[in-house]
C-alpha cells in the first residue's frame, strides 16, 4: 500500500498516540517479492491478515486468487528468511472450511469444525472463498517444509462490528448498509450467516500468538441468523429508524431477482434456505476466548457506522 496515503492509517496513529504505544508503518505489496522484509527484521511473530475480501469481481483470478495465493507466499518465504519469528498466524477463513451452506447437509454434518476443508468452490463459484482455501493449503505446505516457526489459522465467520477507519470499503460495512437502507426491504433472501465480533478475531490472533499450545486451525464463530431474524433484532432496539425487510422472499423469487443482487442461480440454490452451524470449542478450550454478545456487536457496529 502506498504509505503517502496517510488518511488509509492515520486512526491507527491515533490510537497509538492515545494510549503510549510505538507503532511503525511500512510500505509493502502482498504481489512483489520481498517487499516484507524489512517489516519482518527482529520480530518474533507474523501475523498475516492481508487477502481482498470481494464478493463481485470481474477478474477472479487477478482480483482475488493472485493476491491472497501470491501474498501468501510472499509473506511466508520473508517469514523463512527472518530467523527471530518463531510463530506465524495466518487470517484464513470458514470459507477454507465450507464453500456452500448446502455442503453441511450434503455431508451429513450436524455443525463443520476445524477437520472440514472446502470441496465445492472454484474459480467460477464462490471465487472468494477459492481464494482462501488456496492461500491456507499454500501456507500449510510451505510450514512443513520447514523447522523454525510454528503456525496457527485464525478461521473466522462473517466478521462484524465496530469500525475504526473512516475509509474502510469492507464487505461486511457494505453488507451492513445496504440492509439498513433498503436493498432487502421488500423481502429478503432466506440466507442464513454465521457472525463473530472483530473484537474477537483481533483477540483470537494474540491469544494464537501467545499461547504455545495453539497450532493448526481455530474456527472463531458465534452465532448463526438468517437476515430476517438480523432485521428483527434491529428493529427491537432503533424500531422504525432504518428500512429493514419484513419478511423472507420466496427462494422462487430470488432466481427472478437474482442480478440485482449479484447472486448466480448456483448460489441461491446451494445457499438460501439451508441452515449452517460451526463448532467453535476449541477456540473456547485452547485460546480460551469468550464471545461477545451477539447483538452488542451488531448494535456497536450500527453506532460506528
Amino acid at each position: 500500500r502506498n504509505i503517502k496515503n496517510r488518511e488509509k492509517f492515520d486512526f491507527l496513529e491515533q490510537i497509538a498516540d492515545s494510549n503510549n504505544s510505538e507503532l511503525k508503518i511500512f510500505e509493502a505489496d502482498l504481489l512483489i517479492d520481498g517487499s516484507f522484509d524489512k517489516a519482518a527484521e527482529n520480530c518474533d511473530v507474523a501475523i498475516h491478515s492481508a487477502s481482498p475480501f470481494v464478493l463481485n469481481v470481474k477478474n477472479p483470478q487477478k482480483e482475488l486468487v493472485e493476491p491472497a495465493l501470491k501474498g501468501t507466499i510472499n509473506v511466508l518465504e520473508t517469514v523463512n528468511r527472518t530467523k527471530t519469528i518463531e510463530k506465524v498466524v495466518l487470517t484464513s477463513s470458514i470459507a477454507a472450511i465450507v464453500g456452500d451452506n448446502k455442503d453441511m447437509y450434503d455431508n451429513s454434518l450436524k455443525f463443520f469444525n476445524e477437520k472440514n476443508f472446502n470441496s465445492t468452490s472454484s474459480i467460477k463459484h464462490q471465487p472468494y472463498h477459492y481464494s482462501k482455501l488456496l492461500a491456507e493449503s499454500k501456507a500449510m505446505e510451505i510450514y512443513q517444509k520447514q523447522r523454525h516457526w510454528k503456525l496457527a489459522i485464525i478461521n473466522p465467520s462473517f466478521v462484524m462490528g465496530p469500525v475504526l477507519s473512516k475509509n474502510s470499503k469492507s464487505e461486511s460495512i457494505t453488507f451492513m448498509r445496504n440492509f439498513i437502507y433498503g436493498k432487502y426491504r421488500l423481502g429478503a433472501p432466506n440466507l442464513f450467516f454465521n457472525f463473530v465480533d472483530v473484537r474477537d478475531v483481533a483477540k483470537a490472533h494474540i491469544l494464537a500468538f501467545e499461547n504455545n499450545k495453539a497450532l493448526g486451525r481455530f474456527i472463531i464463530a458465534n452465532k448463526t441468523v438468517n437476515i430476517r431474524e438480523l432485521s428483527d433484532l434491529i428493529r427491537k432496539k432503533y424500531s422504525k429508524k432504518y428500512k429493514l425487510p419484513l419478511m423472507n422472499a420466496p427462494k422462487f423469487m430470488m432466481y427472478i431477482v437474482a442480478p440485482f443482487f449479484g447472486l448466480t442461480y448456483k448460489y441461491i440454490s446451494r445457499n438460501i434456505g439451508y441452515f449452517i452451524d460451526f463448532d467453535n470449542s476449541k477456540s473456547k478450550k485452547i485460546l480460551g476466548l469468550e464471545y461477545t454478545n451477539f447483538e452488542q456487536t451488531i448494535f456497536d457496529m450500527l453506532e460506528t457506522i
